[in-house]
């Protein structure tokens, strides 16, 4: 039995316990895996999701065809796009706009936003532009989802580990402390890695390390550069591991803060060495990947938040939109 199986079992508890049995039978369940299950073999991840339908099955609430399956990237950004604009009331906002999103998770990364430049439809790579109805109005929107740019995936390819896995070879990297020498579970492998012993260390070599990873490989629309974006997810975690922003609250920074704190921290590896010996690496990683990757500039403002409204910043309520308008056009 797979251990995330599991964990769907325990959270079908805590639905029975919040909604009334006469409800339940109306009540539908869905699975959406993202990214993380993605980057797994076929195999192994159709056995996890085959596993979560025979649970939902057993289980006395609503069970829509395709409830369980893996998500389009694309998807998966125009959802939170859609959550974060109606929790911020911009939807259909005529004074102020909607705002962007911005999602980096361990495997993927997605931005989402809608053009305000003819040039940016223009010039947008074939299948960057994606129509999007929901609340009886339709949404063109540029979206994209990077996979094997989330932060997780990135920190293999920077230490070189991405393309060759050798049992037993340690990976090392001038973003790691000197003296590191530690095993990572991802995807399924264990990596040993450390510092580099005879390099030099601090943000100049280790951003010089990461920006070769996203470097030309993502696409840079000009006018996002002035435009307003909320990022959620590992950017808000690692500005939360910074003192950034507040763990509650968020915040709004530039995009030169995550610059700042990087260089404070990779300056200084032995003083952050047991928060993470990561922090260094992933620092530099969300600067390079939103200067060098997307083209932002060092003070474009980013709003970072966990909640708005008291509910989470994530595709998660767009998802429970889209399904229910989709029940909706069933019946």
């Amino acid at each position: 039995m797979y251990e995330g199986a599991e964990t769907v079992r325990e959270l079908l508890k805590v639905a029975k316990e919040s909604i009334p049995p006469t409800h339940w039978e109306k009540t539908p369940v869905v699975l959406k895996a993202t990214a993380g299950l993605r980057l797994l073999p076929e195999e192994k991840s159709q056995a996890l999701l085959s596993e979560v339908k025979e649970i939902f099955e057993e289980s006395p609430f609503l069970v829509p065809d395709e409830s369980v399956s893996i998500m389009n990237g694309t998807y998966e950004g125009i959802l939170a796009w859609i959550t974060i604009n109606f929790l911020t009331a911009r939807l259909h906002n005529t004074n102020r706009g909607p705002v962007g999103t911005l999602d980096l998770g361990g495997a993927s990364t997605q931005i989402t936003f809608l053009p305000q430049s003819q040039n940016t439809v223009l010039e947008a790579p074939e299948n960057y532009l994606s129509s999007f109805e929901m609340f009886n109005r339709t949404y063109r929107l540029y979206t994209h989802s990077y996979l094997g740019f989330g932060l997780k995936v990135a920190r293999l390819a920077v230490l070189g580990a991405l393309d060759r896995h050798e049992k037993g070879h340690i990976y090392s990297s001038s973003c790691l402390p000197k003296g590191t020498r530690a095993t990572w579970m991802f995807g399924g492998s264990t990596y040993r890695y450390g510092g580099d012993e005879k390099g030099v260390t601090g943000f100049q070599t280790c951003y010089s390390e990461v920006a070769k990873v996203v470097r030309g490989n993502l696409h840079q629309p000009e006018e996002i550069a002035s435009s307003t974006f909320y990022a959620f997810s590992y950017y808000y975690d690692r500005a939360v591991d910074t003192g950034l922003i507040d763990n509650e609250r968020g915040g709004v920074i530039e995009v030169k803060d995550f610059e700042r704190k990087a260089k404070e921290v990779c300056n200084n590896l032995t003083n952050y060495k047991r928060a993470s010996p990561f922090l260094c690496m992933d620092l530099s990683y969300i600067t390079a990947l939103l200067k060098e990757g997307f083209g932002f500039h060092e003070d474009s403002i980013i709003r970072l938040s966990k909640k708005v409204n008291n509910v989470e910043a994530s595709w998660a309520l767009g998802a429970t939109f889209h399904l229910l308008q989709s029940l909706k056009s069933q019946h």
